[in-house]
């Protein structure tokens, strides 16, 4: 035959739990820098464009001067 634990034994267990949980709360600090943040970027963006026209084009291009 089992035996329940009595009202007394549950109500340590029950204290000891509360206990334990209540001395493990963590804690969290959000502090701002003392030191401001830097980024430091080095970049060197170099671009070519290039435009090849056909030859008819160019000759076009020549011959009238006043379309640009």
């Amino acid at each position: 035959m089992k035996t329940t634990p009595s009202i007394a034994k549950r109500s340590m267990i029950g204290l000891l739990c509360s206990i334990a949980l209540i001395s493990c709360k963590p804690t969290v600090k959000v502090e701002a820098p003392e030191k401001p943040i830097t980024i430091n970027m080095n970049i060197k963006i170099d671009h070519e464009i290039r435009v090849r026209l056909d030859k008819d084009i160019e000759n076009m291009l020549d011959e009238r001067t006043d379309i640009f």
